[in-house]
């Protein structure tokens, strides 16, 4: 998701997007340990995606 679709969002509509990408994170991190995953790449962007959520919120509280 882009930053600009983000920022039209309120504060609990970004938490709720924070904590789906958290659990998101957490799924993806099994499948690695167990080996599962083949496309590597996706924990990466929920990583980036995780970041932009925390820094919007952020801003919103300035």
């Amino acid at each position: 998701m882009k930053a600009s679709e983000m920022r039209g969002k309120n504060a609990d509509d970004l938490k709720k997007e924070l904590e789906s990408l958290l659990r998101a994170q957490f799924g993806l991190r099994m499948q690695v340990a167990t080996q599962q995953l083949a496309n590597t790449s996706q924990l990466k962007k929920v990583r980036r995606d995780i970041a932009r959520v925390r820094t919007i919120m952020k801003e919103k509280t300035k």
